[in-house]
């Protein structure tokens, strides 16, 4: 279904939980996670999700919080990539848990699979989370790869804190076949709170490593490229540097039942016992919802969103 503006709205994601076994500084404050009880059913979530692909969304993306705490969360898949019309069901996820969930994963019909990573340093990455662990992860990723996942590692550039790892990172895909995605800090809930200092544009990426050559397509809101005979790819992701608004194609769906037309803007429209026509309906006005372009802000800017990221869905 096509928006106000002529952009064609076919992406949804999900949240299941804003729980989380990881408090990453740039994302949730300590102590403020929400009641379980408060959190959409199963069966909620796939009667919202039939109604998006009544309207034509094809692609569903579970987040959280950490969507792998959720108990029965493969199950939640199974259903979801069975919808008729839903053409790829994907999953992001700090891939604590992953070794432990990657066959059933793949079993359930996730297409592929996004992993938080922001550092490959043991210190930092316990430093920055709060007391994580970052051997589980490495494992998960190597689970996820040998039962056939595509997988992306999602780092969230921060001055101060991992810019002398963008060498080590790229280089990860000259013999794996990983995608990178360098994502600009957002100024969301704790983000904007470290400052000015921490944000880094994804420029610096290229400044850093010269030799990555721009490949032709782009996939979503990354600008793909790669080293010379590499076999993975780099992306970046500018959503504070150069927003791509003029391409928004998502809807975003919090734990709680709220739908966000935009992810810097505070307006929220509930689902909660809502089905049927009344359902499509309310996701028709969500769609005419969305503005044309997010709010302005600068690095270290609140942005108007209302909601740090793990209450929305990273």
């Amino acid at each position: 279904m096509q928006d106000l503006y002529g952009r064609e709205i076919d992406y949804l994601r999900i949240s299941v939980t804003d729980r989380c076994n990881l408090a990453c500084r740039y994302c949730m404050p300590t102590g403020q996670q929400e009641p379980a009880e408060d959190v959409l059913s199963f069966t909620e979530i796939v009667k919202i999700a039939e109604a998006a692909a009544a309207l034509r969304v094809r692609k569903l993306r579970i987040t959280g919080g950490e969507p792998l705490v959720r108990e029965g969360i493969c199950t939640l898949c199974a259903h979801l990539r069975q919808i008729p019309g839903i053409e790829e069901l994907a999953l992001t996820t700090n891939g604590q848990l992953l070794e432990r969930y990657a066959a059933e994963l793949k079993k359930a019909g996730v297409d592929r699979l996004n992993i938080s990573l922001d550092t490959l340093h043991a210190d930092r990455y316990r430093e920055m989370t709060r007391g994580g662990q970052l051997a589980p992860v490495l494992r998960g990723i190597q689970a996820a790869q040998a039962v056939g996942f595509p997988v992306k590692l999602n780092v969230v550039l921060m001055g101060g804190f991992n810019e002398d790892e963008i060498e080590d990172f790229v280089q990860l895909t000259r013999e794996q076949p990983l995608e990178v995605r360098f994502i600009e800090l957002m100024p969301v809930g704790p983000g904007a709170e470290l400052g000015a200092n921490a944000y880094l544009p994804c420029e610096e990426v290229l400044r850093r490593v010269p030799e990555l050559e721009r490949m032709g397509q782009t996939e979503g809101v990354a600008r793909l490229y790669r080293l010379p005979e590499s076999v993975g790819r780099v992306g970046l992701i500018s959503p504070v540097s150069c927003d791509f608004c003029c391409d928004c194609n998502r809807l975003r769906l919090t734990a709680q039942g709220t739908l966000k037309p935009c992810l810097h803007s505070d307006k929220e429209i509930s689902l909660r016992g809502i089905a049927g026509e009344a359902l499509q309906r309310k996701l028709r006005d969500a769609i005419g919802e969305k503005p044309d372009r997010r709010p302005e802000f600068q690095p270290g800017q609140a942005s108007a969103g209302g909601r740090p990221m793990y209450r929305i869905g990273g």
